[in-house]
């Protein structure tokens, strides 16, 4: 289901009963253009492949009680050794830490890392204890599995990798870069009923044009995330003057 490539410049590995779910979502655009050219080496695994019996049963029911079923330890274990994956090795978990973009600039730095995908009620806490570096969540909601966050996440962090994007600058402009939302973009016709592109866009002075965009970046984030302009430490006053002139533009 994965390229063979000669020396990639990130290794993914993901272990999941669903892996056609990972692959088929990472097969197009910027990623599946990636795998091809060898930047990105995706290697999927079913754990399905160390199940005992002829059911390829991989969960079982909780000790304990309790409804639902979870990961057995000793198939995903089997699977995990088998790979000898990258680290770190993530498993995807409602009660992880947040992903956000300085965590997919972390692992974009790094020569891989491998993803594990929950199902059921969850996975074997001594799977997570022995074999995980870490849990992360994609967000305070609940998936089916975690099938769909691993595409998210490799997704985030192979664009990142040197070379997959056409225009690297593009990377330190976009939302979350400097702990901002990115800038409103816009594009021919300069009217579109009657809804005309800020006249300073069209103006060719590229000065005033970083000096607005930066303002319209904070403007933006303060209104749509807040938490993020507390988490820099609020707005200061040049700021605050910057956001003044750029409304008046």
């Amino acid at each position: 289901m994965s390229q063979d490539t000669a020396s990639p410049q990130l290794r993914v590995d993901v272990f999941s009963v669903f892996p056609e779910l990972v692959d088929g979502a990472l097969q197009t655009s910027i990623i599946g253009r990636a795998r091809t050219n060898g930047q990105i080496d995706l290697r999927l695994h079913d754990p399905r492949d160390h199940a005992t019996d002829k059911h390829r049963s991989v969960d079982d029911s909780p000790f304990g009680g309790g409804a639902g079923m979870v990961m057995r330890p000793d198939i995903l274990a089997a699977a995990i050794r088998a790979a000898e994956p990258p680290r770190p090795v993530i498993a995807l978990s409602a009660s992880g830490q947040r992903f956000d973009q300085a965590m997919a600039h972390e692992l974009a730095a790094g020569d891989g890392f491998s993803l594990l995908c929950g199902r059921y009620e969850g996975i074997d806490q001594r799977v997570l204890d022995t074999f995980v570096d870490r849990e992360v969540s994609i967000g305070d909601f609940v998936l089916a599995g975690g099938e769909v966050a691993a595409a998210v996440m490799i997704e985030a962090v192979g664009r990142l990798v040197p070379g997959v994007l056409g225009n690297h600058e593009s990377i330190a402009e976009e939302s979350f870069s400097d702990g901002l939302l990115e800038y409103p973009q816009f594009t021919r016709p300069a009217d579109f009923e009657g809804a005309e592109v800020p006249k300073i866009l069209l103006s060719g002075n590229h000065g005033a044009v970083e000096k607005w965009r930066h303002a319209m970046s904070l403007i933006r984030t303060r209104d749509r995330r807040p938490d993020l302009i507390e988490a820099r430490g609020g707005i200061t006053e040049a700021e605050q003057a910057l956001i003044d002139w750029a409304i008046e533009q």
